[in-house]
């Protein structure tokens, strides 16, 4: 059994940026155990499996180890298959996902914007102690989303300069933890930090982001934010809090297209 294979650096003008993802297209679905083998094997951040369902299309995402219930590159990635790669016509393309239905519309200037559930963080009272060991900095408030927990920490500086320790970030329980700040030349700076996932740093995060911006919202009282994940790849998005829903634009670059072999399945 043959399955096409694209890889696309998400959210970044150029290759070897960005965060990089696995699109892979399939005709119908096939097992749980085989999508995790796969992603296994492509040892990337996440490899997203995509396949018709009625007049819209279902999508899954696995990272090396797990699966997960929302991922904004993969998805970006996904759509910039089926825009550039596929011969999808439609201005925008409907995923059913394990987060609800998910939108991505393709922009005349070659940006994609995906619409997202927002993620509203509350205040936690008595936060894990591991949040503030694992990334060494001292005591401050705060928050949780429905997936992970976020911190504010006083500059992009300090965001820059956190060598956080995996092992105690890996005992927090959820998928792990975000830390933002005010950029200096973007609206807000972050990083993100999941090796309970199997990454202990994610190069650029757009379910983050629907917690992010709606977190930033809450402070400021803007909608529209300009934002840059400063891992090492770099990542840039443009996200709109709109209502319940966060909505995120960016670029894809292809890095790659091919096919993977596997064992037949019935």
């Amino acid at each position: 059994m043959t399955i096409p294979i694209y890889q696309v650096d998400a959210f970044c003008s150029n290759v070897f940026s960005g965060n990089p993802a696995a699109v892979c297209p399939i005709d119908r679905p096939i097992p749980e155990e085989l999508m995790q083998k796969i992603a296994a094997e492509n040892n990337l951040a996440e490899t997203a499996f995509i396949f018709p369902e009625g007049d819209i299309f279902q999508i899954r995402w696995f990272t090396p180890s797990v699966e997960v219930a929302l991922c904004g590159h993969a998805t970006l990635a996904s759509a910039f298959v089926y825009f550039n790669q596929l011969g999808y016509t439609q201005p925008e393309i409907r995923f059913n996902s394990k987060s609800g239905i998910l939108i991505v519309k393709r922009n005349e200037d070659g940006k994609l914007t995906l619409d997202f559930p927002a993620d509203f963080p509350e205040p936690v009272d008595n936060p894990p102690s591991e949040i503030f060991s694992g990334l060494k900095i001292t005591p401050v408030k705060v928050y949780k989303g429905k997936f992970d927990y976020l911190v504010e920490l006083e500059s992009e500086a300090d965001i820059a300069g956190l060598k956080p320790d995996m092992r105690l970030i890996s005992a927090i329980p959820g998928r792990g933890v975000v830390a933002t700040a005010a950029g200096e030349n973007v609206d807000f700076v972050s990083r993100c930090f999941f090796p309970q996932s199997g990454i202990d740093e994610d190069p650029v995060t757009g379910s983050a982001h629907c917690m992010t911006t709606a977190y930033w919202a809450q402070k400021t009282g803007k909608t529209i934010f300009k934002a840059i994940q400063l891992s090492a790849r770099r990542g840039w998005l443009e996200c709109e809090l709109k209502g319940d829903r966060v909505l995120m634009s960016g670029i894809g670059v292809l890095y790659l297209k091919g096919e993977i072999f596997v064992p037949d399945v019935e």
